[in-house]
């Protein structure tokens, strides 16, 4: 384990130190790389448990991008097969856009950006699962380490529904409680979930139909 911890530390330290000297300290891309390594360590309970803390990081305190952006980047990776935590290379390519890194290329300065955001957002990942797995296998059984992950897991639920609250309301009043109310939004919510709930239907078919029904609506 001693061996996995210099390894990936040294990884670590050298990719934001290259960062830091190419492009100072305060720039974008090390901004980005030490704000993601944070959001990583944050991860346990999945993406719903972190992307509060991406927002109020890529919109309040950076402002990489939008309000509505970022709604925007939850929407697409709710319609792909991968894990939604890639929402981060979402939020690294507008963000490299919006600040143009480079600005004879502002594709250059997105694709960057998202690469420098999902490095830093999975090299944590691969760390822990590296220097932990072989000791979470050998906790099978025991009530000593499945009784706290029993109360964690109520925890993660309760920030799971945390995160429902928190974009349904930027959903709902996204320029805020005093401004316009989305009643479509509302409207295809409340069929979605009764489609799910009462009906049964498939999440992916609803899906679609709440997407084509936006964008009908858009037109």
């Amino acid at each position: 384990m001693l061996t996995v911890i210099v390894v990936f530390t040294a990884i670590w330290a050298a990719a934001i130190g290259a960062l830091a000297a190419f492009y100072g300290r305060d720039s974008v891309l090390t901004q980005m790389a030490w704000f993601f390594s944070k959001a990583a360590l944050l991860t346990f309970g999945g993406a719903y448990a972190v992307l509060p803390y991406v927002y109020q990081g890529g919109v309040e305190q950076y402002q990489w991008l939008s309000a509505a952006q970022m709604i925007d980047g939850l929407a697409l990776g709710e319609t792909t097969p991968g894990p939604l935590i890639m929402v981060v290379a979402f939020v690294g390519f507008v963000g490299g856009w919006t600040k143009a890194i480079f600005p004879d290329s502002l594709f250059w300065s997105g694709a960057v950006a998202a690469s420098v955001v999902t490095f830093f957002t999975f090299l944590p990942s691969f760390f822990f699962i590296l220097a932990g797995g072989p000791l979470i296998e050998t906790t099978h059984n025991d009530l000593k380490f499945t009784a706290p992950l029993t109360a964690i897991t109520g925890a993660v639920v309760g920030v799971i529904v945390n995160l429902a609250v928190f974009f349904g309301y930027h959903v709902l009043w996204p320029t805020g409680f005093k401004g316009r109310f989305e009643v479509w939004a509302a409207v295809i919510g409340v069929v979605a979930a009764i489609a799910l709930f009462r009906f049964k239907a498939g999440i992916i078919p609803v899906i679609f139909a709440a997407g084509l029904a936006g964008f009908l609506l858009s037109l």
